[in-house]
């Protein structure tokens, strides 16, 4: 018997599932939360083999975050991550945190079936409509110094308090925005934090 931990902050989508997987003779749904926080939380205290976590939940932890603390302090268990669309930043934090399986929501129950089982036996699994991007991942063109600055920025701080922040000269933040947004070929400062983000790079 696979014990199966199910985190989904949409209560419908949530039932759905349960009720699923609650179908498969070898599968048991040891606990089914809403968030990523209640989602570690459940798997200390229950243990899973594998954890179906959706990515975006609210919380202090997302499902990315949670898979990253399940690895350290369960690391027995499996992780699954489902999400509605595989933007390239989060499948890079997804690969980052080491997960072991990356689904979309809009895949065949029997993928997500099929997907626990394959984790639960060692495999990694990815959902085929996203190995293109898998494999087209760009590296973060943006130094560690520039993605400081730029992730600063994207939190609303002026270069005056990104200067202060980090220790830097308002003209060497001016500077380093400058050139964050030729190398990422964006239009401006906003455009570079969307396409940083989308990336996964901040």
């Amino acid at each position: 018997m696979i014990r199966v931990l199910l985190a989904e902050d949409q209560h419908i989508i949530r039932g759905a599932l349960a009720a699923l997987l609650g179908l498969e003779p070898d599968l048991e749904i040891v606990a089914a939360v809403d968030s990523g926080d209640a989602a570690l939380s459940a798997a200390l205290v229950h243990r899973p083999d594998v954890a179906v976590l959706d990515i975006d939940m609210p919380g202090a932890l997302d499902g990315l975050a949670a898979a990253a603390e399940l690895r350290e302090r369960l690391p027995g268990c499996r992780t699954l991550m489902l999400t509605r669309h595989g933007k390239p930043g989060h499948l890079r934090r997804a690969l980052g945190a080491q997960v072991d399986g990356f689904l979309l929501k809009t895949a065949p129950p029997e993928d997500l079936v099929a997907g626990i089982r394959a984790v639960m036996a060692g495999r990694r699994v990815l959902d085929p409509s996203l190995a293109v991007t898998a494999w087209n991942l760009a590296d973060n063109p943006l130094t560690p110094q520039e993605a400081d600055v730029l992730r600063l920025a994207a939190s609303g701080a002026d270069a005056a308090e990104i200067a202060t922040r980090l220790f830097l000269g308002a003209g060497t933040v001016r500077n380093y925005l400058t050139a964050i947004v030729a190398k990422l070929n964006a239009r401006n400062r906003t455009d570079a934090v969307r396409i940083a983000t989308e990336a996964g790079w901040i």
